[in-house]
Formats: structure tokens, C-alpha cells, sequence
């Protein structure tokens, strides 16, 4: 009752009401007055996707995720669960003397590697004014706070924040209450709030009535009272030196409220200690690594799994190019069994067992029955969306399982290898790891030989010898075949055999031809068409990584796929790839016709990460350690991961800076914590020891 009566006092002062009753206070210095013209407004699709921070508290209790724009302000708040947007941004707007500011891209920066606590700075070119601006979310509710400090005589400040609450950026409606600005859709509502008060706000629509729109001669003019339902943009006047609270939920203003009231020092130490508590359970970062970016990973992953669907960990917290626009799903917040598998063996890379655990516990807990396959991806909840099938998805959750030992995970474990041995057409997929394409892939049998020898271990464990001598077979088929499948010797990029990307038929010396495509060229004669991801081969065990094929593949790799940067390579993920940026720079689209060549991939820095695994395997720890700083070169100054950089093509950025691809990548994190372990160890630790030890047996002989 006690707590009740002081939240209750504290929101009553902040939205301008005596405690005692419903009388108002002094009325703020603007008043608002009617509802908002030009109903509904212009949809807006979500920000880009090139991300500078994550905020998230730990614990369970504050279910609010908060992304930052590489070019400013915060970009999308997820609320309730990592898979709902419920914002599309809150950003700043600087007018002075002579009009509107034009907003530098700020500067981001961690203010401490051992927190998700993120500053960002405007500087006037010009040097007339200057804004910090600081971020934290409250550890117990769904609230951010932002502190601000505007310096530069004459000049004011402004926040806008765009609601798209329950992940519809058009119905929301809004209304100022007092000096807080409220927003509702449906069951969902947001309050935002501020110390000192806000001193003028309006309620408006996207492009009609809305701030963008009201500042562009400098002043704010409209202080509309309200908005009905629409794409609705709320507007607010802040004082040069001061804390908003942004909060979510059926009690959102009385949390915001409560929340700034205790100030966002006390809130920040509060957020920052959670984050050190959690950094103190894992494993000290390798001194190979950069211990700044090792830690951000580490935070990065724990960050990126759901408060509500334990285990339940995203691909990555932005929707990049048009799946911003029109894509509900949001296919970059689901779950999907491949990246669950990298997140999970970066999460034991950095110590985070229990985190490991729980994904093993998520992927056999939506794995589809009675069949034994997973999701191509799934919603938080476990929900199918796409409904592809990717081999490589059905046997990864099978090795983490054996990884982690789960003799708990055997009726999934053998669904799954059942699955795979009687699929008629495996180890032919009916998608590769791409996703785009069907046929043998390297990389796809090599996850399922090294799931079916996993599964045999853990079936013998179980006493079934029957299943056990199944799986065996049908793996020592595939690996005795592997090479033939997919290792052409009439290829036009050398007179040694290399490996494809994949072949259609399972005949690599023959120009079978398909289309490529997102824009690609159509007709590829199939013996053009390389990709990296044959080096799964090695780290899974299932060849050796003195194989000749592996160097001379490795050099037609080089040669088609690699850009030079300072310090080595990096790498497009296939040949003629157009899953990125337009070839002037602007977003990635579909449909995309066919042989247009629209659009170019660029370059994958993960793949930097296979390429040190492999070089491991191959006894050259000094390249696997170039690689690992490859990786982290590519890491902006907030210390996230990308899932592209930029190449030499146009719009000629610097090679190797961050695409507006998807961004923190989540199996980027994952890659480069696995990797400095590795390199730590001398050793490829997650490759699994029965798959290692059943090849070299077999090729030496042995039964």
C-alpha cells in the first residue's frame, strides 16, 4: 500500500494533477488543444538495420529491448518479447537562431565494456552547439531512460518518438495527459515522460502533423491535445538538461514515473551492476581476443534471447532493406535452428553453459512431430512461419545436443536422426545454408554426417545398437561420397578440383545450370558457383584438414570470392551473391527480376571466423589469429558486430566499414567468441571428438 500511495503521488505530479484529488496544477507552458489533423499519416517503414548498441537489463523482469541508430536516437523498442517492435524511434532535434539544426551523425560509444551503456554525441560542425545523450533501461520494469544535455546559446531541444506499438505501426492513437504523452493500441500502451516537465506538447501524424514537419522553420507551432488511431507521431519541447522515461505496459505512466523519479544515476548503476554480475559467471576473455569486443559479444547474445520464451535467441534485434517495410514477420527477430546452433556454441565459448542449455531445451522443444525436422524459422513462441526444409537445421541441434551431453535430449535426438536417414532425397536438401538453393551441399552434409555419428553415440548410450548402426552407415555413405558430389574436376577456375557451392545433380563435373537468385544471373553453369562452406568438412570432423582438395579450394576461394583489406581478406559468402544493398547503395528489395543484377552481396566477416577455424585444423594458429583481428576490425567504435561490410563496388565506402545489412549479427558474436576460443585452446573445441575420431579410423583403415 505504501508503494502504491508513492507511485501514485510521484504520477500525479508528473502529469500535473494535485495528489490530493483531481484538481489540475498550473497548466503547462503551451497547452495543447484539439485533435491532430491529416488522419492517418504516411506508414514509415522501420530504420535501417545497421544498428550501434542493444540495451536490454538482465533478469527477467524488464521485458524491454532498445536498439540505437547508427545515424542517431533510438531506433526500434521491442516490447513485450524480442519479436514485437512496439517503436519505431525516438530521436532529437536541435533548433536555434537561425532554424532547424541540420543533425550530425553522432558519435556512439560504450561507456563501459563491462555494460550494454551507450552514449551518443552531436557536435555542431560548426561548434554552435553540442548533445549528450545517455541511455540505460530500468532492471525491474519496462522503462529506458535518457539523459540529455544540450549545450549552445540560444538553441532548444526537441524530442519525437514514433510509437508502432504491438508491432503496428499504424494503429496507434496518442493524447497528451497532463505533461506526459500517452500512446495505445489495443491492449499495449506507452507513456513518456521527462524531469524537468516537457514545456510543450502535440500529438500528429506521420508526414501531415508531426514534429519532422511542425520544426522545419525552427518552432514548434502545434500542440494538438490528441491523435487518433493512425501512424501517430508525438511531439515534445525538453529542457536543455534533462531525464525522459519512455515505459510500456497496462501501468506505463506510473512506472515511467517511478522510475525517473529515483533518477537515472541511481537506475544506471543499478542496469550496469546486473551486466557485471553476468560477465563475472563466464569465462575470463583469451588474451588472443580483444577483451572489450569479447565481452560485448558475450553481452551481445545474452542480450539477444527472449525473458518469456527462455532459450528462444534471434538471429538479430532489426529488420534490414525492405524487410522493414513489409514484412511482419520480421524474419531477422525469429528463432532459427542454424543460428541457434552458433549462438549456443558461442554462448560455451564464452562459459555461459546455462545459456547453452536452455537453446537445447528451446530447438527440442519446437522441433515438429511426429515427423523429427525443425523450423526453417519460428516465432518466438515455437510458431512456424517459413516453411522451408534445410537439412544442415535438422542435424545441428543434434550435435549440440551430444555437445552438451544431454542424455535427457535422446527422444528429440533420435526423431531427428530418424528424420534424416529417411528423408529419400538427403542428403540432397531441399535448401542449402543460403537458403536460396537446393542440391548437395558441402556445408549441409557435413552437419548431417557429423548429426548421424552423434546420434549413434547417443543411441548406443541408450542401448539401441539397431539405430545406432543405421545412423553409422548412412554417415560413412555420405562421407565416402561427399567429395564425388560436390568436388569438380572440369571447372574453369582450376586444373585441380575444388569444391562448388553445391552441385543440382550430384554430378560436379558436368555444367549443369541453374539461376541464381536475388537478382543473380540465370543459367549458372554450376561448376562457376563456389562458396567457403566446404571448411565445414573440417570443423565438424568429418574430413581432414590436410586434404588436398581443401587448399586448392581454398585458392579458387581466394581468387573468386576475397577482397583484399588492410591485414587479409575478406569475403563475399558465394559467387555472383545478391542478398545486400543495391548496386548504388540503396536497400536491397523484392521481388527482384531475374538476371537484373540489381542487387550485390558484399562481403561476410563470420566467414573470417570459418577461415580461422580451418586454418586451426590446418596447423597454422598464426592465421587463425589474423583472422580473429580481421573479425574485430570490422566492429564499429560501439563494438558490434555486422552481418556485411562494404567492398570496393559502389557507393565506394570503405571496404570493410558496416553495410546497412543486419547489425549487431548474432552469429557474428557468436563466430568470433568461438574463434578466440579456439585459438586459445590451439584446438577446434566444439568439433565433436566421435565425429574426428570414427573419420580418422576410418581413413586410416581401422574399423
Amino acid at each position: 500500500m505504501a508503494y502504491r500511495k508513492v507511485a501514485t503521488a510521484l504520477l500525479a505530479v508528473i502529469i500535473g494533477l494535485d495528489p490530493v484529488g483531481a484538481r489540475p496544477t498550473q497548466a503547462a507552458p503551451s497547452e495543447p488543444a484539439g485533435p491532430a489533423p491529416g488522419a492517418p499519416g504516411t506508414d514509415q517503414q522501420y530504420l535501417p538495420a545497421d544498428k550501434a548498441g542493444l540495451l536490454t537489463a538482465t533478469g527477467t523482469r524488464s521485458k524491454v529491448w532498445v536498439t540505437l541508430q547508427r545515424g542517431g536516437g533510438i531506433g526500434e523498442i521491442f516490447y513485450p518479447d524480442l519479436g514485437t517492435p512496439s517503436a519505431r524511434a525516438l530521436q532529437f532535434q536541435v533548433t536555434g537562431p537561425s532554424g532547424v539544426a541540420r543533425m550530425p551523425q553522432p558519435s556512439t560509444e560504450l561507456t563501459s565494456d563491462r555494460s550494454l551503456s551507450y552514449r551518443q554525441t552531436w557536435e555542431d560542425p560548426a561548434g554552435r552547439w553540442r548533445l549528450v545523450a545517455d541511455y540505460t533501461v530500468d532492471p525491474d520494469a519496462a522503462v529506458l531512460l535518457v539523459r540529455v544535455r544540450l549545450s549552445g546559446h540560444g538553441h532548444r531541444l526537441y524530442t519525437i518518438y514514433d510509437p508502432a506499438l504491438n508491432n503496428s505501426r499504424g494503429g496507434d492513437s496518442g493524447r497528451t495527459e497532463g505533461n506526459a504523452l500517452i500512446a495505445t493500441d489495443g491492449p499495449v500502451t506507452s507513456a513518456l515522460v521527462a524531469k524537468p516537465g516537457f514545456t510543450a506538447t502535440s500529438n500528429g501524424f506521420a508526414g501531415t502533423s508531426d514534429g519532422w514537419t511542425d520544426l522545419a522553420d525552427g518552432r514548434m507551432d502545434w500542440r494538438y491535445a490528441s491523435a487518433s488511431a493512425g501512424n501517430l507521431v508525438q511531439t515534445a519541447a525538453v529542457a536543455p538538461e534533462s531525464t525522459l522515461a519512455l515505459g510500456f505496459g497496462s501501468s506505463a505512466l506510473r512506472d515511467a514515473s517511478a522510475v525517473l523519479h529515483r533518477g537515472f544515476a541511481g537506475v544506471d548503476r543499478s542496469y550496469a551492476r546486473g551486466w557485471g554480475s553476468y560477465l563475472r559467471t563466464l569465462s575470463r576473455p583469451p588474451s588472443v581476443a580483444d577483451r572489450r569486443l569479447w565481452r560485448v559479444s558475450a553481452m551481445i547474445l545474452a542480450a539477444s534471447e527472449d525473458k518469456t520464451h527462455r532459450g528462444a535467441y534471434i538471429a538479430a534485434p532489426a529488420a534490414p532493406w525492405a524487410f522493414g517495410r513489409d514484412d511482419p514477420s520480421g524474419p531477422y527477430h525469429l528463432v532459427w535452428a542454424r543460428d541457434l546452433y552458433q549462438i549456443a556454441t558461442g554462448l560455451l565459448a564464452a562459459g555461459d553453459r546455462a545459456g547453452a542449455e536452455r537453446a537445447v531445451d528451446y530447438l527440442f522443444g519446437v522441433q515438429q512431430k511426429p515427423d523429427g525436422s525443425f523450423p526453417q524459422n519460428s516465432r518466438l513462441d515455437g510458431t512456424p512461419v517459413w516453411e522451408g526444409l534445410q537439412l544442415d537445421e535438422v542435424a545441428l541441434p543434434i550435435v549440440l545436443a551430444y555437445q552438451l551431453n544431454r542424455a535427457s535430449a535422446w527422444p528429440g535426438v533420435k526423431r531427428a536422426a530418424d528424420f534424416l536417414t529417411g528423408y529419400d532425397q538427403a542428403p540432397n536438401s531441399p535448401q542449402d545454408r543460403w537458403e536460396n538453393q537446393s542440391g548437395y551441399s558441402p556445408a549441409t552434409i557435413a552437419a548431417s554426417i557429423a548429426g548421424l555419428v552423434c546420434a549413434a553415440s547417443m543411441a548406443r548410450a541408450h542401448g539401441d545398437t539397431a539405430s545406432a548402426a543405421r545412423y553409422e552407415a548412412t554417415a560413412d555413405a555420405w562421407q565416402k561420397n561427399v567429395k564425388a558430389w560436390t568436388v569438380t574436376s572440369t571447372g574453369p577456375y582450376s586444373d585441380k578440383p575444388y569444391f562448388l557451392r553445391l552441385t543440382k545433380d550430384g554430378q560436379p563435373d558436368r555444367g549443369t545450370t541453374y539461376d541464381i537468385g536475388d537478382s543473380g544471373p540465370s543459367g549458372v553453369d554450376q561448376r562457376r558457383v563456389v562458396d567457403p562452406g566446404f571448411l565445414e568438412l573440417v570443423r565438424l570432423g568429418v574430413l581432414p584438414a590436410g586434404d588436398p582438395v581443401f587448399a586448392d579450394s581454398l585458392a579458387v576461394v581466394d581468387e573468386q570470392l576475397g577482397v583484399p583489406v588492410r591485414g587479409g581478406l575478406y569475403w563475399y559468402r558465394a559467387s555472383f551473391d545478391g542478398y545486400g544493398e543495391k548496386a548504388d547503395g540503396s536497400q536491397w528489395d523484392y521481388p527482384l527480376p531475374a538476371d537484373s543484377r540489381i542487387t550485390r552481396g558484399r562481403l561476410w566477416p563470420l566467414l573470417n571466423g570459418e577461415r580461422g577455424e580451418y586454418a586451426i585444423a590446418a596447423g597454422s594458429l598464426r592465421e587463425a589469429r589474423q583472422q580473429l583481428r580481421l573479425m574485430a576490425r570490422a566492429a564499429g567504435p560501439s563494438l558490434v558486430l555486422p552481418e556485411q561490410v562494404w567492398d570496393r563496388q559502389p557507393p565506394y565506402r570503405p571496404a570493410g566499414t558496416p553495410t546497412t545489412s543486419a547489425t549487431p549479427l548474432t552469429w557474428t558474436h557468436a563466430q568470433y567468441l568461438r574463434l578466440a576460443g579456439n585459438v586459445a585452446a590451439g584446438r577446434i573445441v566444439e568439433q565433436p571428438r566421435v565425429v574426428a575420431q570414427r573419420y580418422q579410423r576410418l581413413s586410416s583403415g581401422q574399423r
